[in-house]
């Protein structure tokens, strides 16, 4: 496990699977502002959003959980890896009775050193929705900076909204913002 000052990392276990479905992927106004797909309803054991693949090379799920307790919290992933260019993009979805506490600011830091030590990349990136405030000051936090605005680039709810791109360098991350 990865940790944090206040989260960890983790695999996914079968049973973090459903309360992520039902708090996070079935909640259609959340699922509507963090995939770039139309909500779907997914039957349980097909949905691959929520499925680690172990032999998938572009992608890295965890579960993130508290770090005291270990309750679940929680989900993140890199995905978009290209060990070419040494790229990659972050994902986070907390659930709702944990979101407001910090943890979402140190699973980014997490992440961030799991891709920069661990995986020896050389640059994150970070897409979210203009008014997701929470997200945008977590990623500002870790040292991301604002690279751009798309804008009316995301179809949510019956409305184009921004989307703003962040980025890290791995010269510019500073370790010392991870525990």
């Amino acid at each position: 496990m990865l940790r944090g000052a206040k989260v960890g990392l983790r695999a996914r276990h079968e049973d973090d699977i459903p309360i992520l479905r039902t708090e996070l992927y079935n909640d259609v106004v959340y699922a509507s502002r963090t995939d770039t797909a139309p909500w779907r309803p997914i039957a349980p054991d097909r949905d691959a959003r929520l499925m680690a693949d172990d032999e998938e090379q572009t992608r890295v799920q965890f579960s993130v959980v508290e770090a005291e307790g270990g309750t679940l919290v929680g989900s993140t992933a890199l995905w978009g890896i290209d060990t070419h260019n040494r790229t990659a993009h972050i994902g986070m979805g907390l659930l709702p009775a944990f979101r407001g506490r910090g943890y979402g600011t140190d699973a980014v830091a997490v992440l961030c050193h799991y891709a920069f030590v661990v995986r020896g990349l050389h640059r994150l990136q970070i897409e979210t929705l203009s008014d997701n405030v929470s997200m945008l000051r977590a990623a500002e936090r870790n040292g991301f900076l604002r690279e751009g605005v798309l804008r009316s680039s995301a179809w949510v709810m019956g409305e184009f909204l921004d989307e703003v791109v962040l980025g890290l360098l791995a010269q510019d991350w500073k370790p010392d913002t991870t525990p």
